[in-house]
């Protein structure tokens, strides 16, 4: 009898664990920041299939599917799904709640691929995600639920109910919404203050699920700026985010599932995908998006998910300075756009994540600036400030016993003049063996 109740919890702990290993980016399917900004609307199945083969390539099992309307979506995750199927590759929806939702079509959405072996499955159950909804109340959550047993379909409610930040609030979640099953924290930037973010909201909400049957979803993002009339005009702190942030997934915080915010949200720079040329993003993202390329970024989170998936950080084969930078002090006066709130947040730098195989020296320069450090075996970060000079390029090195491994330079200028439109999305690059 004790052994069959070892067995059983072992089973049970394996099967928590298997779950706990998957890796998702959002994926904006709807629209974006823009009413005439369509993220998937010119997709093909086969840009589907490059970015989610990109995306497996990293170690990303899957892409959580922002729809925000019963409209083009659904027939562009038709191909999502084709796609995903042939990869083996997972999704699940995230239904963008600031949109007005009728229930019927979102249980029908669920429905339409429920038993498609590319749905993600939580205990199995199918997991369902959102953004935002809080304000459609308990009532709303509940019916949503039964109306899918209904159908023989059951789901793994695991909202963000984006007004849930605060840690104080936590425990009035689930009393408030005894319907949900997890919860997916969004906030993966500080709140509009000039200092790194903390675990507490993460550690606070992890603790109100643990207790129920579904997962606690950690968002990890790199960066956070947007600049569109109407939509919003602001950046938060992020330099060095995209590294720290991981750090607390991975040393701190373990939650159940990492979702990478975002894969494709152009409008508000925290993609890491590639920028899909026919993708429209509207009037005004193109004046910050087009030529800031974040693909660098995926180096990164290769090695993140990597130490997330087996619980040890992964040892490094080749040497890389994954490196980023605005075009643009934030002192620069442009001639459009808007000056974004909290601007006085950013530092004014270059900033290298070096990841090494051995001990080595790590110059940046830019300009008049030079500032070199000793960079352990594993991951370590530097920074260089922005000169006074105009148009300076950063150049980034890494050197051993007095001699140059190898070195770039960035492909994009730093102007102190010149701006015609206010941006503070990053150029991200990378120089390796």
């Amino acid at each position: 009898m004790i052994q069959k109740f070892t067995l059983l919890f072992l089973t049970c702990a394996l099967a928590r664990v298997t779950n706990a290993q998957s890796v998702f980016a959002h994926f904006m399917a709807s629209l974006s920041d823009s009413p005439t900004a369509q993220n998937s609307y010119s997709y093909a199945e086969s840009d589907w299939t490059s970015d989610m083969t990109t995306a497996q390539n990293i170690g990303i099992d899957g892409f959580a599917l922002n729809i925000a309307a019963n409209d083009y979506e659904v027939d562009r995750i038709v191909d999502a799904y084709a796609a995903a199927e042939a990869l083996n590759f997972k999704l699940f929806y995230s239904f963008d709640m600031s949109y007005t939702w009728q229930q019927s079509d979102m249980v029908n959405i669920v429905a339409n691929h429920s038993s498609s072996p590319s749905t993600f499955l939580w205990k199995n159950t199918i997991l369902v995600s959102t953004y935002s909804g809080e304000s459609y109340g308990e009532d709303f959550w509940a019916s949503f639920k039964s109306a899918l047993q209904s159908k023989g379909i059951d789901i793994t409610l695991a909202p963000a109910f984006t007004t849930y930040r605060d840690p104080s609030s936590a425990d009035s979640l689930v009393s408030t919404f005894p319907s949900i099953d997890g919860f997916f924290n969004w906030w993966s930037w500080p709140a509009d203050v000039d200092a790194n973010l903390t675990t507490a909201t993460d550690l606070a909400y992890q603790a109100a699920v643990s207790s129920l049957s579904g997962p606690y979803i950690m968002s990890v993002s790199p960066w956070q700026f947007k600049n569109i009339d109407g939509a919003g005009d602001w950046v938060e702190y992020s330099d060095t985010l995209w590294n720290y942030r991981w750090q607390q997934a991975v040393n701190d915080v373990k939650p159940d599932i990492v979702e990478i915010v975002t894969w494709n949200d152009y409008g508000e720079s925290h993609y890491i995908g590639d920028i899909n040329p026919n993708v429209y993003l509207g009037t005004q993202a193109p004046l910050y998006v087009d030529g800031f390329t974040h693909a660098a970024w995926r180096d990164v989170a290769q090695y993140y998910i990597s130490w997330f998936k087996t619980g040890s950080a992964p040892t490094i084969t080749k040497d890389e300075v994954v490196f980023w930078y605005r075009a643009w002090p934030k002192a620069v006066e442009c001639s459009t756009g808007t000056l974004p709130r909290n601007a006085a947040y950013p530092e004014d730098a270059v900033f290298a994540l070096a990841m090494l195989k051995d001990a080595a020296t790590i110059t940046l320069a830019i300009g008049s600036n030079t500032v070199t450090f000793t960079a352990g075996a594993g991951v370590t970060m530097g920074s260089v400030p922005f000169p006074s000079e105009d148009s300076q390029i950063p150049y980034i090195a890494i050197s051993r016993d007095g001699t140059v491994v190898v070195d770039t330079h960035g492909s994009m200028y730093v102007n102190q003049s010149g701006c015609t439109y206010y941006n503070f999305n990053p150029f991200v690059g990378s120089v390796s063996e």
